[in-house]
């Protein structure tokens, strides 16, 4: 990865990490535990605790461990996203955003020993899971990966058929 790139996603790592933290910060300081703002009919700021990892998955899992595990996960984004093509722009900002994410999450873990989760989504009949922007960047980044990949696939066809 040439110097100039590597930097560019290198800040935008960097700016999600560091937006991620503030925003968990303002969290824990000024919003109560499981006290909820009405944003939006449908949206709510909600402070929760998750032990687990994305949408407390393995929340029962000891906390070093899971640790090892996001660290391990993270470390292997990391050496694909240095061997990904400089062509394939949407991969490398996704790998950017997933690395930032889990960075935001693994250092909550680290430092707190649980992941703080506020995001709420929710209808009078249904709920999501309380989420964080770490999550959110981690979603985007897979999302903008496999974008390249299909858009690849396009290009090695052709891509002047019509989508199906």
């Amino acid at each position: 990865m040439k110097q100039e790139r590597l930097g560019l996603y290198g800040g935008i790592l960097l700016l999600a990490l560091v937006a991620d933290q503030a925003i968990k910060y303002l969290v824990e300081r000024h919003l109560p535990l499981h006290s909820a703002v009405e944003l939006l009919p449908f949206l709510s700021l909600f402070h929760s605790r998750n032990t687990g990892v994305a949408f407390s998955l393995f929340s029962g899992v000891d906390g070093l461990w899971l640790g090892f595990l996001v660290l391990a996960i993270t470390i292997f984004i990391v050496v694909v996203a240095v061997r990904t093509s400089p062509a394939q722009v949407l991969a490398r900002l996704g790998f950017a955003l997933i690395i930032g994410g889990a960075l935001g999450n693994l250092i909550d873990r680290a430092v707190r020993g649980y992941v703080v989760d506020y995001i709420y989504f929710h209808t009078p009949i249904w709920s999501f899971a309380v989420f964080n922007l770490a999550d959110a960047l981690i979603t985007i980044g897979a999302a903008l990966v496999i974008l390249e990949e299909v858009l690849g696939w396009r290009r090695a066809d052709g891509g002047d058929e019509k989508w199906p």
